[in-house]
């Protein structure tokens, strides 16, 4: 065999053996050949490291920066999964800060504390520690589609956090950065109405997460004279919203969601509403995950319906419990969840009603997770100020509200005057509940 066959022979070997451990980007940076099921090649990896490496070249303006910007956008639009997966450590993993800088503005920081160079000093260590991926982002932005870029690409990486830690750096960059870029100061909140461009309706349709929108008449009730629906958009993503609220005007609290989504019910008399009803609250882009606009977009709807309706006193929800099943089979006693299987037709009286009631106000009310609370909704709620006030028995019997909670929903009441209250008493630890919600658990 000549050298020439031996090296092919060799090289084939190679490439059809079973990978024993995953590469680190690094690693393959620095190889000549692609292992599998690696995607690009060492070469082909370079290149695209090159490519994000130029884009925040100091010596090139913004607007080159931004050119080069869109040139990766491209590539990254027209590569399959694997290519934007490596994509993304190499933002991750190739611009992080100078650790070298950082420890040594470090130790300038602890020398100065306590003398007039301290301030000075706190700054250029903050400075040491802002990675380049920051101005890679930056950059990335300044393109007129950068946004909505990112945006998808953070929606797109989600599911990979999990089973890559190395992805860990560049989404908690990214939430950082969408936290300033789309802070209240840029959003417009806008009412959306039956007569709004079908375009925006349509949109609601898609993104409404919370109770399936079923039909063009149910759109109609949801946006109907004694209805709100608001939507917070931002001007670099237009037409497009982040949130949806929808907001019913009734006289009382409701307990049920079913009157609210009833296509044949009349409007309720605005002339004599006194209470406004969240009963449903969306999130329409992944990609701003862990991007709060819930306390802004509360108080901003409840200004605007002030104003337009004077005569509104109470603010509450009507809000799923989706966690609920979830921790009850985990913790519940097995004959109680046999017996709550059919927990819509338990009458009144029965032990077992009782029994799920009682569970729910503690899932709710005492639970915590690193001093949170459990369910995904109360969170958002409570984190915004709002209090557990009550719990409603069959308030969804559609099929997910059964799979989520037994048909059980719960109102969160935002008492206006004691928002800061309920949140000082979150961060210790302590959830703010009614006492009917006490009641049920003690």
């Amino acid at each position: 065999m000549n050298t020439a066959d031996w090296i092919v022979q060799r090289v084939a070997r190679l490439k059809s053996a079973p990978a024993t451990y995953t590469r680190s980007t690094g690693e393959r940076l620095k190889a000549t050949l692609r292992q599998a099921p690696e995607a690009l090649s060492p070469r082909a990896l370079r290149h695209v490291q090159d490519d994000l490496r130029a884009i925040v070249d100091p010596l090139v303006s913004e607007v080159e920066g931004g050119r080069r910007a869109h040139a990766v956008m491209d590539w990254y639009n027209n590569a399959p999964a694997p290519q934007r997966r490596d994509l993304w450590l190499l933002m991750s993993e190739g611009f992080m800060a100078d650790p070298v800088q950082v420890k040594q503005a470090q130790a300038e920081r602890d020398a100065a504390m306590g003398t007039p160079d301290e301030a000075a000093a706190e700054v250029i260590f903050r400075r040491a520690t802002v990675s380049p991926r920051r101005r890679l982002l930056q950059r990335f932005s300044a393109h007129q589609d950068g946004v909505r870029f990112l945006v998808d690409l953070r929606a797109e990486l989600q599911p990979a956090l999990k089973s890559d830690k190395r992805l860990l750096a560049l989404d908690v960059e990214m939430e950082y950065m969408f936290s300033t870029w789309f802070d209240i100061g840029f959003l417009e909140l806008r009412r959306i109405s039956w007569d709004s461009p079908a375009s925006l309706v349509e949109k609601l349709i898609k993104y409404e997460a919370v109770h399936d929108i079923r039909s063009w008449a149910d759109v109609k009730n949801r946006l109907d004279s004694d209805r709100r629906c608001y939507g917070f958009f931002h001007p670099r993503l237009p037409g497009e919203p982040l949130i949806f609220v929808e907001v019913a005007l009734v006289r009382e609290i409701a307990t049920s969601i079913t009157p609210l989504l009833d296509e044949a019910a009349a409007p309720a008399d605005l002339e004599r509403a006194t209470t406004a009803i969240f009963y449903s609250i969306s999130n329409t882009q992944p990609g701003l995950r862990g991007v709060s606009f819930g306390d802004s977009l509360i108080k901003q709807v409840v200004e605007t319906l002030h104003r337009e309706f004077p005569r509104l006193r109470t603010f509450a929800t009507l809000s799923p419990i989706p966690g609920l099943r979830a921790w009850l089979l985990k913790h519940a006693p097995a004959e109680l969840l046999q017996a709550w299987e059919q927990a819509i037709e338990l009458p009144d009286n029965a032990p077992e009603r009782r029994a799920l009631l009682g569970w729910a106000a503690r899932y709710l009310g005492v639970e915590l997770q690193g001093g949170k609370p459990l369910d995904p909704v109360a969170r958002f709620h409570l984190g915004n100020g709002a209090l557990v006030d009550r719990l409603n028995w069959a308030a969804d019997p559609s099929a997910k509200g059964l799979k989520q909670s037994y048909g059980l929903m719960v109102n969160y009441l935002y008492d206006l005057k004691r928002l800061d209250k309920h949140r000082a008493m979150l961060a210790q630890a302590k959830i703010p509940t009614a006492r009917a919600i006490k009641d049920l658990y003690l």
